[in-house]
């Protein structure tokens, strides 16, 4: 059917133009289908190397209008999802508003881009064979006109298969999917947990060392309150405990250099640790093959200069140990990934599911005109299910979406904290006995 001037063209002249414009659809979507899975398609925005960026609180799309397209969705976007929640987070979390939020910024989000090639070349293969179907099998105008076939040939048939292959598989697909997020999720917990272990043991390692700093007597000895009372050179007790304090950030700051790319923070680290460290013992640091582990050699040394009883030091030791196997454990999520076999057979299984379920979803919308709907039908499908896949695989490897700098950040300026308290709460016994028998009730 065709309009013109509000009239309607003859019946030939309608047909012809319908033919022209199915002709088109079935060239477009083959040509498409071709390129989104083109091995030789290539992102004109990929080579392009971006400034580094140390990280921060920040989560979302880049504020900068300047920023490249390639910063909006890929692994470009990775540095906008380093979450880090305080109250004011959780508030909006929980928000009544949350789901109008998350659907008005729908198409912003940065994983519907990523699968968008694959949406784009499923949803062609819906019109291929929506328009195939029409033509070989004749179609309704708006006026609601059976046509007979533009192609008539005992050789040009419908083209469609049964749905109750993709009802039977759909079970086995759901558990690909399930396990393959779980899998995932467990591993980005897992790298959360070994951080969170970082964060409480740097914590602790410095608190001990403080409290105990002076003190030769054994843990549990009953002449400790003594000894600590004993005179201390406060500018050699700064200067020990600031470098416990120093080479435990340098440590989780090169465990952070060590699981980030190198083009997104090896300057920033290496500025990082000249402006803080002795030029002697950031060139150590930067210069060593393994840099974690030269940082953490560099704090049991400082331990070991610190003046206190062995037993003492050998309580800050087991917070180095601790140290070691969270960087051990980061390194093994680092380097081996969810089996390939597995990745591969669920990406492999999708595709094709996806792929070949507009040939059955064409005989589902025989209510809709012409079995249009198939076509947007498909694209929500496939968005969804390939939506998992992406979540899956973008929580795999969990580092570039932790933020580790503000760990480090912060870990830094804790321990900090906690060594210039040195001293203090340490008074003579004769004032705290008086204190004591000040606040103890009469008897």
């Amino acid at each position: 059917l065709a309009l013109y001037g509000g009239q309607i063209l003859p019946s030939f002249h309608s047909t012809m133009i319908f033919r022209f414009t199915a002709a088109a659809f079935v060239l477009a979507a083959t040509t498409s289908t071709c390129a989104a899975f083109s091995t030789t398609l290539s992102n004109p925005h990929a080579a392009t190397k971006q400034p580094s960026i140390s990280s921060s609180l920040y989560m979302g799309p880049p504020s900068d209008p300047s920023a490249p397209i390639s910063d909006l969705f890929g692994e470009g976007s990775r540095k906008y999802r380093r979450t880090v929640y305080t109250h004011n987070e959780w508030v909006k979390h929980r928000s009544s508003d949350r789901f109008v939020n998350n659907i008005s910024t729908l198409i912003y989000s940065g994983i519907y881009k990523n699968v968008g090639k694959e949406v784009f070349a499923t949803t062609s293969v819906a019109v291929f064979v929506w328009a195939w179907n029409v033509l070989v099998g004749g179609y309704e105008d708006f006026s609601g006109v059976m046509h007979d076939p533009l192609i008539a040939s005992k050789w040009a048939t419908e083209i469609g298969l049964p749905l109750t292959i993709f009802t039977t598989l759909s079970p086995s697909l759901g558990l690909l999917l399930v396990f393959r997020t779980n899998a995932s999720y467990n591993r980005w917990d897992e790298a959360r947990k070994f951080w969170g272990l970082n964060i409480n043991h740097t914590r602790d390692l410095n608190r001990m060392a403080t409290a105990w700093y002076g003190n030769d007597s054994s843990p549990g000895s009953a002449s400790a309150p003594k000894q600590i009372a004993k005179a201390i050179d406060p500018e050699e007790r700064e200067y020990l405990l600031g470098q416990v304090s120093l080479f435990t950030w340098a440590f989780v700051r090169s465990m952070k250099r060590h699981l980030s790319p190198p083009d997104e923070d090896e300057e920033d680290y290496i500025a990082e640790l000249k402006s803080r460290l002795s030029p002697e013992q950031a060139e150590a640091i930067i210069s060593a093959v393994h840099r974690p582990n030269r940082a953490l050699y560099d704090l049991s040394v400082a331990i070991e200069k610190l003046p206190m009883h062995f037993l003492r030091k050998d309580e800050l030791n087991k917070n180095l140990s601790i140290f070691e196997d969270t960087l051990g454990g980061c390194e093994r999520l680092l380097s081996s990934p969810i089996p390939l076999f597995y990745s591969r057979h669920t990406a492999r299984f999708l595709s094709t599911w996806l792929l070949l379920l507009p040939f059955a979803l064409y005989g589902q919308f025989g209510d809709s005109w012409n079995h249009i709907m198939m076509i947007p039908a498909t694209a929500f499908i496939s968005v969804s299910l390939f939506g998992i896949e992406e979540l899956a695989t973008q929580l795999e490897e969990p580092f570039t979406i932790l933020p580790m700098q503000g760990f480090c950040d912060k870990i830094g300026g804790w321990c900090d904290e906690i060594t210039s308290w040195a001293g203090q709460g340490q008074e003579a016994e004769e004032a705290v006995q008086a204190n004591i028998a000040e606040i103890a009730p009469s008897r």
